[in-house]
């Protein structure tokens, strides 16, 4: 057994089973066969034995009625206790997550933020009290972003504890971790010179949301862009009848209905991707009060404040109060909206294609598909990536609503609300890699979407009518309505009326040779195209 110093939520193996002695083990993670099985911020954590060591092994229940009868704190943070389910049910598939949106992430960009203003401080010509430091000391407040651990964040949330303000606890720390370095020891208090919270927060936000999307979920969205993308090419060619209003219409091809998909994902996408991220550094009420008065021969403070946020990769915004508004956050998150609801669409259709028998879902050995209907393989990646959808959009809407709006120069309801922004992204990962899964499952049955085609032979309705209105044949919508409109349509049917059309032979020979499957319009082409929009 080994313990670790991971931060975030945690999975157990399936073989793993556990026991009722503790490990009095503060602020650290409980790992086993290299994965973690218990995170704790203080207490107890339990102890995990391979199942092969039965001899010490109690059942589930036994150790849940022993935690319960020894208090909630001797069962930690666990895939079995989580409260929510994606540091839970869920943690394999989003825990990449976490790198970006938990709260050990939100520590350390705090910490480089706090870091980089001191070494932006110190290459300011008219503050002398802090000289531009050696390339030592700026290599060590370096190392301190770049080897920040689980230690260092629970060190954080130990001088919290004290001080009841997250991001004091980061300057304290920062002083009691350089309290004996011999420069920057001589300018402690100038961590976090002229700062609100609010300047170190919403840069720490900033550069989470920023890294969060670009290294988690803009990747996932693409490799759902590719898949459906390749879906629509490679079933280019197969027909299937469309549905408007749940019934039958003019066909199109499986590949076009998928490429429509990969189209509209790729252009939200785009318009995501364009969403400037943005920042403040202004102060407590955003006027540069402290800043003026402590440096009142400093004539360019929004000017430094603007190099500042700007070099960490961040839009600057010159006009705020306490706070950064939001209001690209709310873009961003309607984005991710738009996006998830284009997914929901996919998934709706996919599952209602399955439905029909145009896919079928590959089996796996050993799984059940219900617990009473043994013949049963459900579509429930797509129900899944639908439903997490649904729960990210909840989230992610209300943020959108909320954020842009505080009272007067601030309120605290934003922070709260921000806590949460890793539960919007990490549903929407979750729904992504859903929808990946079940794309992954899908067997395109040809026989059965020829057969639903072959069975709709009033679908050429429309091209006949269109075809006579050319020639100038009289009340031709009229005439096709009385042949098909309720009524059962053969292929003779539609043959012996072409005959009787007064036409010119080609045209007529044109329309005796389509059938339900060639009548698909450009929408072959369509679906080959997809790829030069990606």
């Amino acid at each position: 057994m080994e313990v670790g110093a991971g931060i975030a939520g945690s999975s157990f193996q399936s073989n793993a089973i556990f026991c009722a002695s503790r490990c009095s083990i503060k602020s650290q993670n409980l790992y086993f066969g290299g994965r973690v099985l218990f995170h704790t911020y203080q207490g107890s954590v339990w102890k995990a034995i391979s199942a092969g060591n039965m001899s010490h092994a109690v059942s589930l229940p036994k150790v849940t009625a022993m935690a319960a009868s020894n208090g909630a704190s001797d069962f930690e943070l666990s895939s079995l206790t989580a409260l929510s389910p994606l540091d839970g049910r869920y943690w394999g598939k989003v825990n990449e997550m976490s790198s970006f949106t938990s709260e050990f992430a939100l520590i350390k960009y705090r910490v480089l933020v706090e870091i980089k203003w001191l070494l932006k401080l110190s290459k300011i010509r008219d503050i002398l009290e802090v000289p531009r430091f050696t390339e030592e000391a700026e290599a060590c407040l370096q190392s301190c972003i770049n080897q920040f651990d689980a230690s260092d964040a629970m060190e954080v949330k130990r001088i919290e504890r004290s001080t009841n303000h997250d991001v004091k606890a980061v300057e304290y720390f920062l002083k009691q971790k350089f309290q004996t370095h011999p420069e920057i020891s001589k300018v402690l208090e100038f961590f976090h010179f002229a700062c609100t919270s609010e300047d170190i927060n919403n840069l720490a936000y900033a550069l989470m949301l920023k890294e969060a999307l670009d290294e988690v979920l803009k990747p996932a969205m693409d490799q759902l862009i590719s898949e459906i993308s390749s879906m629509a090419k490679i079933n280019a060619s197969v027909p299937m009848l469309s549905r408007t209003h749940g019934q039958p219409a003019s066909p199109t091809t499986l590949g076009k209905e998928m490429a429509i998909f990969a189209y509209r994902l790729k252009s939200e996408k785009e318009e995501l991707c364009k969403i400037k991220i943005l920042g403040k550094f202004a102060g407590a009420v955003g006027n540069y009060n402290a800043h003026v008065v402590s440096y009142p021969e400093i004539t360019s403070w929004p000017n430094i404040a603007k190099e500042f946020v700007e070099s960490l990769g961040v839009s600057f915004n010159p006009y705020v109060t306490q706070i950064e508004p939001h209001d690209y956050m709310a873009r961003i998150f309607h984005s991710v909206i738009r996006f998830n609801n284009i997914l929901v669409d996919f998934n709706s259709d996919i599952w209602g294609y399955i439905s029909l028998g145009y896919f079928k879902l590959k089996t796996k050995a050993g799984e059940v598909g219900s617990s009473t209907m043994p013949h049963k393989v459900n579509p429930i990646d797509f129900e899944n990536s639908e439903s997490n959808c649904g729960t990210a959009n909840s989230l992610l809407a209300h943020l959108s609503t909320k954020l842009p709006i505080s009272r007067w120069q601030r309120d605290l309801t934003d922070s709260t609300a921000l806590r949460n922004v890793g539960d919007g992204l990490g549903r929407s990962l979750l729904a992504y890699k859903s929808a990946l899964q079940g794309i992954s499952k899908l067997q395109v049955n040809e026989a059965n979407i020829l057969n639903d085609l072959d069975e709709c032979w009033e679908v050429l309705a429309e091209p006949i009518q269109t075809v006579m209105r050319r020639y100038g044949v009289p009340e031709p919508y009229e005439k096709l309505k009385e042949l098909t409109r309720g009524r059962s349509v053969t292929k003779e049917s539609i043959q012996e009326f072409i005959e009787g059309i007064d036409i010119p032979v080609e045209a007529k020979k044109q329309l005796g040779n389509l059938s339900p499957s060639s009548y698909v319009g450009a929408a072959v082409e369509l679906a080959e195209n997809i790829q030069a929009f990606m």
